[in-house]
C-alpha cells in the first residue's frame, strides 16, 4: 500500500484515504460528487484571507496616498507662492495657505495686492477640489466595502469566533441542508463548510454561517472554529473525502463527536476506523424508514414527533451526567418524581441498561435516555 499526498500536504496511507482531487470538483449542493471548500459567509471570503476572498487594499490606500501627496504639494506651493508674491514670512505664508485651502475663511494675515488675491483664489479652488476628491475616495471605499462582502465576512468571522460547542457541517447539499435545518430547530449552532457558490448563497439566505473552502484543509476547519466545536458532520458524496475530513478533524480536535455519511457498501467500517463515532448511510436509513412506516407507522410517527420536540406534550432526550452536575448520585425514582422518565441508562462502556429500576443510582459519565416535558428536559440538560 503506497502513500498518497492529500491537499494539506500530509501523506495518507492507501488510496482509499486519498480523495480524488484531480477529478472534476462537483457540487456539494447536489450531493453527486466530492467537493472542495474555502472560508466565508458568501459575499465574504476564503481561508486565504482566512475568511474573506475579496482582495485589494483597504479603503483604497493608493487613492489616499495620492490625495495626501496632492495636499502636501498644494500646501507647499501655496506657502512658496505667498513668500514670493507677498514677501511674507514662512509661518504667515503657511498659515494663510492652510486657512485658504481648508476654506476656513479667517481674515487675511496681511493686506493682499492683486497678485496675492489671484493666488488666493487659485488656492481656494484647489482646496475645494481636494475636499471633493476626499469625499469621492470615502464614498468609493464605502461602496467597495459593501459590494465586496468584506463587512459581511468580518461579521461572520466575529460570530464564528464567539461560538462554543457548535457543530461543523461539511456540505450544504440535499442531505447537508436537511441536517443544518434540524440542528437549528434543536437550537444547536452550526457552521457550514462548502465551496460551491450556489450552496453558499443558499446557506447565507437561510441564515447559516458558512465557510468556503476545502473541508480537508486544516485552515478551513480552524476557520470554522473546529477547536471549540462539539462535533463535526460530513455529508459529502464521496467516502474517500469523508475519510480525509475525519482524519484532518481528529488531528485538530481529538475529542470531537464525528458523524459521517457512508455512500458505498462496506464504507462504514473504513469510516469508523478513520475516527467516526457514528456512520449513516442515507440509502440504508431510507430503506429502514420505509419498512418501519409500512409495518409500524404510528410508532415511527410517535418517535419522530418526540425527537423533534414538536406537537407532543413531551419529548425524548439524551443527557450525560457530569461530575459536577445535579444528576450524579440521584436515583431514577428521584428523576421520575420530577416528571423525568428514564427509559435507559448507557454505561461508560457503551452498554445499555433498559428500564432501570427506581432505586438505580446514577454515576458520572453515564448517559440517560429520558422522556418528559420540553421544559423539564431543558432544565435537565442545564443541570446534568
Amino acid at each position: 500500500m503506497g502513500l498518497t499526498t492529500g491537499p494539506s500536504g500530509r501523506a495518507v496511507a492507501g488510496s482509499a484515504f486519498a480523495p480524488p482531487y484531480n477529478a472534476p470538483v462537483s457540487d456539494f449542493a447536489t450531493d453527486r460528487q466530492p467537493a472542495r471548500v474555502e472560508v466565508t459567509r458568501r459575499a465574504g471570503a476564503g481561508p486565504g484571507a482566512v475568511r474573506g476572498q475579496a482582495s485589494g487594499s483597504p479603503l483604497g490606500l493608493s487613492h489616499v496616498r495620492l490625495w495626501l501627496v496632492a495636499v502636501a504639494v498644494v500646501v507647499a506651493a501655496g506657502t512658496a507662492g505667498y513668500i514670493l508674491i507677498e514677501s511674507w514670512g514662512a509661518w504667515d505664508s503657511l498659515y494663510m495657505t492652510v486657512i485658504t485651502v481648508t476654506t476656513v475663511g479667517f481674515r487675511e494675515v496681511h493686506p493682499l495686492d492683486t497678485a496675492g488675491q489671484a493666488w488666493t483664489m487659485v488656492l481656494a479652488v484647489s482646496g475645494v477640489g481636494l475636499i471633493f476628491a476626499l469625499v469621492g475616495i470615502v464614498a468609493e471605499a464605502m461602496v467597495v466595502e459593501v459590494t465586496s462582502g468584506k463587512r459581511e465576512a468580518r461579521r461572520m468571522t466575529r460570530e464564528i469566533d464567539a461560538l462554543r460547542d457548535h457543530y461543523v457541517l461539511c456540505g450544504f447539499g440535499r442531505v447537508g441542508s436537511t441536517v443544518a435545518r434540524q440542528l437549528r430547530h434543536e437550537g444547536v449552532p452550526v457552521v457550514i463548510i462548502d465551496d460551491i457558490p450556489e450552496s453558499l448563497e443558499r446557506a447565507r439566505r437561510d441564515g447559516f454561517l458558512a465557510v468556503a473552502g476545502d473541508a480537508t484543509d486544516d485552515a478551513t476547519l480552524r476557520a470554522a472554529g473546529l477547536e471549540r466545536a462539539r462535533g463535526i458532520i460530513t455529508t459529502v458524496d464521496s467516502d474517500a473525502v469523508n475519510i480525509y475530513v475525519i482524519l484532518s478533524a481528529r488531528a485538530i480536535n481529538p475529542d470531537l463527536f464525528v458523524v459521517a455519511r457512508a455512500n458505498q457498501a462496506g464504507a462504514e467500517a473504513r469510516l469508523i476506523r478513520a475516527g467516526a463515532n457514528r456512520v449513516v448511510s442515507p440509502y440504508g436509513m431510507a430503506g429502514h424508514r420505509l419498512a418501519g412506516l409500512a409495518l409500524r407507522p404510528r410508532v415511527v410517527d410517535f418517535v419522530d414527533a418526540a425527537l423533534s420536540h414538536g406537537d407532543l406534550a413531551f419529548a425524548l432526550e439524551e443527557v450525560t451526567a457530569t461530575g459536577g452536575g445535579s444528576v450524579v448520585g440521584r436515583t431514577v425514582g428521584d428523576l421520575r418524581d420530577q416528571g423525568i422518565f428514564t427509559l435507559a441508562v448507557v454505561r461508560e462502556s457503551g452498554e445499555y441498561e433498559a428500564n432501570p429500576g427506581p432505586d438505580r443510582s446514577l454515576a458520572a459519565d453515564e448517559s440517560l435516555i429520558v422522556s418528559g416535558s420540553a421544559a423539564v428536559l431543558a432544565w435537565l440538560r442545564e443541570h446534568a
